[in-house]
C-alpha cells in the first residue's frame, strides 16, 4: 500500500506544489493542443430549407455524397456535396422531420446516403455550426456545455479539499466573559478543587512572579473525573473570573475522516486564539488524544495528537502567551493508559470526584431553593435521608432528580417531599416500573416475591445473628424497597432497591456479604422449589457474583499468602484458577442456602403481603418483622456452625 503520509509532508513545501501546478498545466495544455484536429477550409452554407433535401431527387447524378450528421439529436443535419461545386452545403431540421425526409425522399428516390463518422465531424466542425456562431468563444462555449458536469466536480472536490466538506468541519464557538453565566460560588463543596483553581488562577495572573522562578512553561490545564462532575461549567467560571474569551469545541470532532483534518482544526483554533490575545481553548471528551502514539499502522494516525504536543508547547514568541489550553477526559492515566509526553505538557492536573454525603445534601439544597416558594414541603422533606440514597450520584444527576421530582410534582398536583424526592429518584435511576406485565401471572410473581425477599434476609442475616434489635438492624440496612413491580431497563420481574455507600475500600468480609446477598435469590428459590426449580431469573445475579469472585480470588488473591494477580497468569493457570474460584463459590452458596433456612418461615408470612401491595418501603418491612418478631427469633440460634470463617489462608489456598 503506497505511503501517503511522505506526499502529505513533500506537499507541505510551497515550491513542491508551484512545480505540482504547471506540471499539471502542461499535461492539460499538451491534451488539449495534441487533440485539435486540422479543419477543412472548403466553403459551408448552412439553410434550414427542407426543400433542398427534396429536390436532391432531381439532382441524383450531381450528387457527390450526402451524410447525416447526429441522426438521433434534437436537430440532424444533412450535409451534401455536388460535384460541380466546392461548397458543402448544410441543411438544419428538427428530429421529427428527419424520419419522414429519410423514408419519402431518400429510400423512396434510391439517394445513396451514409452517417457522418466522427472523424469527419472533427474537421469539419463548422457544419455543426448554426449561423452567427463560430471562433474560439464558441468552442469555448461548446466546451463548457459539454463538461459541465465535471468542471462542477473538480471545483467542488478543490474546495472540499481547501475547506473540507460543510458540516464536518469543528464547529467550535466563542463564548465572551460577559456572556458567561454563574460564578465559582454556584459550585457546591469541592473545596479541595477550587482551591487548586485558585491556585492556576494565580498562577496565570502572576506570570511574572513565577517566571523569576525559573517556571516559563505554559500553564496547560488537564481535567479528569466521573461525567457530570462540573469540569465544563468550572472552566467557564475560571474565563470569567479571569475576563478572558472561551474558545469551546470538542475533542471528537477533530477527526474529519480526511489526512491532516485534525491538525488542520487545531491550528485554526489557535489561530483564533491568538488573534484574541488572550484566550482559553476548552477541548471537552478529549480522551482519544491522549491515547498512546506510535501503535498504529498508518503513520498518519498520530498526525492529530503530534500537533497538540506542539502547540502545548507554545511558541518561542510573543504571539501564543496567552492563550491557555484546559482539555477535558472522563478517564485519567490511573484508570486508562495514556501517552506519557502528552502527560507532562500538562502542568495543573485537576482530578474531579463525586461529591460526599454533606456535598450532596447542599447540592440538593440549592437545587430546591431555586424553585418559587411553597413548592417545597421543607418540614417534611428530610434531605439527609435523600443524600443517603443518591450516594455516588453525580450534581448532574442529582438535578435531574430534582427536576424529574418537579415534573412528578406537577402531574401530581402536590408539593415535593422526602416520598417524591424518592420517586424521582426511583424513576431517574431505574425508569418505569410496570404491574400490568406480571398482574396475571401468579406463580411467577410468588417466585419473584421469595427471590427479592432472599436477597433482603440475606443483607439483614449478619446483622440479626449479632444479636442486634431490628431498631438497631433497621438503621444499618441499606434497604429503600421491595417491588414485585416488572422494570423494563433492567429486564427484570422485580427488584430490591437499596442506597449506596460512599466508601470505596471494601475488605474482604464485605466482598464476601455482597456475594451471598446476591447467592440470596437463587438460595430462596432451591428453599421453596427445590435444586431443579431455580429459574433463569437469577441470571444477573450470578453473573454480578462471578465478576466479584473472580476479583477476589484471582485479581487480589485474598485467600493466598502469595499476592499475586493470577489473572495476568490465566494462560498458564486457567484451570487451577477456575478450581479456587469454583470452591470459594460453593462455599459461600452453601453457607446462604443454610443461613436462608432459618429465615423460610418468616419469608412465607410476608410473601403475601408483598404479593398483595406488590411494594413494600424499608419501614413496611420492619413493621412486618416486628409483628412477626417472635417467629423470626424462634428460628434464628446466633452464628451458624460452620459458618464462615475468614483468615488470611481462609478455605482456597
Amino acid at each position: 500500500m503506497p505511503d501517503f503520509s511522505r506526499l502529505q509532508v513533500a506537499f507541505k513545501n510551497v515550491y513542491v506544489r508551484i512545480a505540482s501546478a504547471l506540471a499539471v498545466g502542461a499535461v492539460i495544455g499538451l491534451s488539449m493542443y495534441s487533440a485539435e484536429v486540422p479543419q477543412d477550409l472548403s466553403p459551408v452554407v448552412r439553410t434550414q430549407d427542407i426543400s433542398e433535401i427534396t429536390q436532391l431527387s432531381m439532382q441524383k447524378d450531381k450528387l457527390d455524397f450526402l451524410m447525416v450528421a447526429r441522426p438521433l439529436s434534437d436537430a440532424p443535419r444533412y450535409i451534401y456535396k455536388l460535384r460541380d461545386s466546392a461548397v458543402l452545403r448544410v441543411v438544419k431540421v428538427p428530429s421529427s422531420s428527419h424520419f419522414a425526409l429519410e423514408r419519402e425522399v431518400l429510400l423512396k428516390n434510391g439517394i445513396p446516403y451514409s452517417i457522418a463518422k466522427e472523424d469527419f465531424l472533427a474537421s469539419h466542425k463548422a457544419v455543426l455550426l448554426d449561423d452567427g456562431a463560430g471562433g474560439a468563444w464558441s468552442d469555448v462555449t461548446s466546451f463548457l456545455k459539454r463538461h459541465a458536469l465535471d468542471i462542477t466536480l473538480l471545483l467542488l472536490i478543490l474546495y472540499c479539499v481547501k475547506f473540507g466538506i460543510p458540516g464536518m468541519g469543528m464547529s467550535a464557538s466563542v463564548i465572551s466573559p460577559d456572556k458567561l453565566k454563574g460564578s465559582m460560588d454556584d459550585l457546591i463543596g469541592m473545596d479541595d478543587i477550587k482551591q487548586e483553581v485558585l491556585h492556576l488562577e494565580d498562577m496565570i495572573r502572576n506570570r511574572a512572579e513565577y517566571q523569576s522562578h525559573n517556571i516559563d512553561k505554559p500553564f496547560n490545564v488537564m481535567l479528569t473525573g466521573p461525567a457530570g462532575t462540573g469540569k465544563t461549567k468550572l472552566v467557564g467560571y475560571l474565563a470569567k473570573r479571569l475576563n478572558v474569551p472561551l474558545i469551546q469545541a470538542s475533542g471528537s470532532a477533530l477527526e474529519s475522516g480526511y489526512v491532516g483534518g485534525g491538525s488542520k482544526a487545531l491550528n485554526a483554533l489557535y489561530r483564533k486564539a491568538c488573534a484574541r490575545g488572550s484566550c482559553i481553548i476548552f477541548l471537552d471528551e478529549a480522551q482519544t488524544l491522549f491515547a498512546p502514539r506510535g501503535r498504529g499502522e498508518k503513520k498518519w494516525e498520530d498526525d492529530t495528537a503530534n500537533t497538540l504536543l506542539g502547540l502545548l508547547d507554545g511558541v518561542k514568541s510573543d504571539k501564543g502567551q496567552g492563550v491557555i489550553w484546559v482539555v477535558a477526559s472522563n478517564f485519567d492515566e490511573a484508570s486508562s493508559e495514556m501517552d506519557e509526553a502528552m502527560l507532562r505538557r500538562f502542568s495543573v492536573k485537576i482530578n474531579f470526584r463525586l461529591p460526599n454525603k454533606q456535598e450532596r445534601s447542599a447540592l440538593l439544597k440549592s437545587f430546591l431553593s431555586r424553585k418559587k416558594e411553597g413548592l417545597v414541603d421543607w418540614q417534611d422533606l428530610d434531605l439527609n435521608q435523600v443524600a443517603d440514597m443518591t450516594a455516588n450520584l453525580s450534581p448532574a444527576l442529582l438535578e435531574t432528580i430534582v427536576e424529574r421530582a418537579s415534573m412528578i410534582s406537577i402531574q401530581d398536583k402536590t408539593i415535593i417531599n422526602t416520598d417524591l424526592m424518592f420517586r424521582a429518584f426511583e424513576r431517574a435511576t431505574i425508569g418505569l416500573t410496570d404491574r400490568a406485565t406480571t398482574a396475571e401471572k401468579h406463580k411467577q410473581r410468588e417466585r419473584v416475591a421469595l427471590h427479592e425477599l432472599g436477597h433482603f434476609f440475606m443483607q439483614i442475616d449478619p446483622y440479626l445473628r449479632q444479636g442486634l434489635s431490628l431498631e438497631e438492624v433497621k438503621e444499618k440496612s441499606h434497604l429503600l424497597k421491595i417491588s414485585t413491580e416488572s422494570v423494563s431497563k433492567l429486564g427484570a420481574l422485580g427488584y430490591v432497591l437499596q442506597s449506596g455507600d460512599d466508601v470505596s475500600l471494601r475488605t474482604l468480609e464485605e466482598l464476601e456479604r455482597d456475594v451471598i446477598q446476591l447467592y440470596g435469590g437463587v438460595a430462596a428459590e432451591e428453599l421453596f422449589y427445590g435444586a431443579r426449580g431455580i429459574s433463569v431469573g437469577s441470571q444477573n445475579d450470578i453473573e454480578k457474583a462471578t465478576r466479584m469472585l473472580n476479583l477476589m480470588v484471582n485479581r487480589l488473591s485474598m485467600y493466598s499468602r502469595s499476592k499475586l494477580d493470577y489473572a495476568q497468569l490465566q494462560t498458564e493457570n486457567s484451570e487451577h484458577s477456575l478450581r479456587q474460584v469454583e470452591a470459594k463459590s460453593d462455599e459461600l452458596y452453601s453457607y446462604t442456602l443454610d443461613a436462608i433456612r432459618d429465615y423460610k418461615a418468616v419469608i412465607e408470612s410476608l410473601k403475601d403481603t408483598l404479593l398483595d401491595q406488590y411494594v413494600l418501603s424499608k419501614d413496611a418491612v420492619f413493621a412486618l418483622l416486628e409483628e412477626r418478631s417472635e417467629l423470626l427469633m424462634l428460628h434464628l440460634h446466633g452464628p451458624r456452625a460452620g459458618g464462615l470463617h475468614l483468615c488470611a489462608e481462609g478455605a482456597v489456598a
